[in-house]
C-alpha cells in the first residue's frame, strides 16, 4: 500500500491539544491516531452512496402493530 504525506495547517492549539490527549490516552502517536482517523473517515460510505442502498432495497408493507411486535420480539 503506498502512502502519501499530508500536512494541515492552522490547527487551533486547543484542538492541537486536545487530539494530542486522546493519541497518548490510547499509548498512540499524534501521527498514528489522526492516521486511523482519517482511515475510518475514508472508510466510510458517503451519505448519497447509503440513502442509495436503502432505496434499492425491496419495500415491505408493516403495520404499526407489525413494527411494534417485531421491536417487543427483540427485547425478549
Amino acid at each position: 500500500m503506498s502512502s502519501e504525506i499530508i500536512q494541515v495547517r492552522d490547527v487551533p492549539a486547543e484542538d492541537a491539544q486536545a487530539l494530542r490527549a486522546r493519541a497518548a490516552a490510547r499509548n498512540m502517536s499524534l501521527s498514528s491516531y489522526l492516521r486511523d482517523l482519517i482511515h475510518d473517515d475514508a472508510s466510510r460510505p458517503v451519505m448519497s452512496e447509503v440513502l442509495a442502498r436503502i432505496t434499492a432495497r425491496d419495500h415491505i408493507e408493516a403495520s404499526g402493530d407489525d413494527v411494534r411486535s417485531f421491536i417487543d420480539d427483540g427485547r425478549r
